[in-house]
């Protein structure tokens, strides 16, 4: 994926905007919204003609008064009173439909983008491409996307409206007003586009950025509060959240510089519009020819195009930010893509690992590297661990172990060679830290196959079968849902995720010392636990205790070499 661009108006953020709007217009929801957007440009429509005849009746009641014609001027008032009490519904439906719209928008898009994000692991993959903060992209991006795409396109369109609704009463009013106005719209917008354009339009969108890395920052904080105050690292935390902060400070300070230069422009330029149609048709006015009203429609008319003819000028700051998030969400979408249009890979020419599912798990000729191809880890290894022989895999840190688990789970593919794993559940992986998701304890227990019909009492056994006996008596049963990873030591964290896996009785089991946390005697119970289910293990581990339960082990002193042995016999290294 090539990397981010600084955006800009230009062709290219009008095609990333349309390859992430089309899909819904085409999705099965399509004619509800294409419903719900045709009522919204009737209701606009109608929000128009109501600002003709609002402008049309304030030039009358003026006039009349003017001319002091009482008969004129209450008729205009009693006019004027229903055009607002039809007019009121009208605008308020208006921003009830399009809230609604771009609610269901955000709905289907966040539908469609977490199904991405999750296909063929590519949250995982994203570690390593570059895209910063999917998380608020999703969340904020998406949410800012289909909101703002309907109010912009609104204001393009109302302004279109607007241009013709009004152009043909000024036309009737001051022909010289309409050749004004063109030319000073023209100017205008080109002197924005070329002073402000893509300054601050970058500086938005870099803004974008480091608000989400402070973010992301912060809640960092929050997940390792208790190893920080462990390390007495408040100071070291404090300096480097306020470094984050200070990038974020320092180009939002550029953006206010810019917008203060903005704002000159857009002040100077509102408040010329005021006098200027006053001056260019004031003779008029004083030679009689025009009355008082007619002038006060022609100014309203003179503002209503003006607005339509510089609506870049009028919300440059707000479409300077959509286009940041446009550019942010369309590189997500674009990196969701390349996860996903990944091509099949022939093991005979790939530089990947090839992955087939068999019954057993074997490795042929395996090479693995890092993910950025920088360092070799293993070098053409080849083994097979049949059912029930079980593989411990040790050496020094750095040399490569906790990496073939990976390539083994299917969640690394950077070398060559062929993995042979069973497919599915009857494979299950148990990382150093657990995982223990938002739910109760039921969850914990089940997860990922929530959906499972489980009686109590068997959980309950399997709980006791960890040495977990009183766990779910302690927070109140197993339909206790309380933030697990955190009231649990990590020896408990252990010991539940392996009751999960237990529960789930696959073939194999990929264990990245899961079991570190755990004193000799519960670490023994566990494995043995393993034997008596017939479930096959996979240990990376430095305890010399488990040596007993695997018929191999795999030792990778580094600089991609290794040595298989007989684990009967094996003469621990340390």
């Amino acid at each position: 994926m090539t990397s981010e661009q600084t955006p800009g108006f230009n062709a290219r953020l009008w095609r990333r905007f349309v390859t992430i709007a089309r899909p819904y217009w085409l999705s099965d929801e399509r004619w509800r919204a294409r419903g719900l957007l045709a009522l919204l440009i009737l209701l606009l429509l109608g929000q128009t003609a109501f600002s003709v005849l609002f402008n049309h009746e304030s030039g009358e009641f003026t006039s009349a008064l003017a001319a002091r014609d009482t008969d004129r001027f209450w008729a205009s008032i009693w006019r004027y009173t229903a055009i607002l009490v039809a007019a009121v519904p009208i605008y308020a439906l208006y921003y009830y439909v399009r809230d609604t719209l771009g609610l269901r928008w955000r709905r289907w898009l966040t539908d469609s983008f977490l199904a991405r994000y999750f296909h063929q692991r590519a949250y995982y993959r994203l570690n390593t491409s570059g895209i910063d903060n999917p998380d608020q992209r999703i969340a904020e991006d998406i949410n800012s996307f289909t909101q703002q795409s309907l109010y912009f396109s609104m204001i393009v369109l109302g302004s279109v409206i607007d241009l013709v609704a009004f152009s043909t009463v000024l036309w009737t009013i001051s022909q010289g007003l309409v050749y004004f106005l063109l030319g000073y719209a023209i100017f205008s917008t080109v002197f924005t586009g070329a002073v402000f354009g893509k300054r601050l339009i970058g500086l938005n969108f870099r803004q974008l950025q480091r608000e989400a890395n402070f973010r992301f920052s912060l809640v960092r904080v929050r997940e390792h509060a208790e190893p920080i105050a462990f390390h007495d690292g408040e100071a070291r935390e404090m300096s480097a959240l306020q470094r984050v902060f200070a990038a974020a400070y320092a180009n939002y300070q550029q953006v206010l510089r810019w917008q203060f230069k903005l704002n000159l422009f857009q002040y100077a330029h509102s408040f010329l519009t005021i006098v200027l149609p006053t001056v260019i048709i004031a003779n008029d006015v004083l030679s009689g020819a025009l009355e008082v009203g007619r002038a006060i429609q022609a100014a309203g008319a003179f503002a209503a195009i003006l607005s339509a003819l510089t609506v870049i000028v009028n919300h440059f700051e707000g479409l300077s930010r959509f286009s940041a998030g446009v550019d942010r969400l369309h590189a997500f979408s674009e990196a969701l893509g390349v996860q996903a249009d990944e091509p099949a890979i022939d093991p005979a020419v790939a530089r990947h690992i090839h992955t087939v599912h068999g019954f057993d798990l074997a490795l042929e000729h395996l090479t693995v590297l890092t993910p950025n191809r920088e360092h070799l880890l293993v070098e053409e290894l080849t083994l097979a661990v049949n059912p029930g022989e079980g593989l411990l895999v040790v050496g020094p840190s750095g040399t490569g172990k906790s990496s073939i688990l990976r390539v083994i789970a299917g969640l690394w593919n950077t070398g060559s060679g062929e993995v042979t794993r069973p497919a599915g559940s009857d494979m299950l992986f148990l990382p150093q830290q657990p995982y223990l998701p938002l739910g109760d304890l039921r969850c914990q227990l089940t997860y990922p196959q929530t959906e499972r019909d489980i009686s109590d009492e068997e959980l309950l056994q399997w709980l006791a079968q960890v040495n977990l006996p009183t766990l779910a008596e302690r927070f109140g049963g197993l339909g206790a849902e309380l933030d697990w990873s955190r009231v649990l030591s990590v020896g408990e964290q252990q010991r539940l995720v392996f009751a999960r896996a237990l529960l789930a009785k696959p073939r194999y089991l990929l264990l990245d010392e899961a079991t570190s946390a755990l004193d000799a005697g519960n670490e023994e119970r566990l494995y043995g636990q393993l034997a008596v289910l017939s479930i096959t293990p996979i240990s990376v581990s430095h305890h010399q205790a488990i040596v007993k339960h695997h018929r191999w082990v795999l030792e990778l002193p580094g600089n991609g070499s290794w040595t298989l042995h007989e684990a009967r016999g094996y003469r621990w290294s340390p």
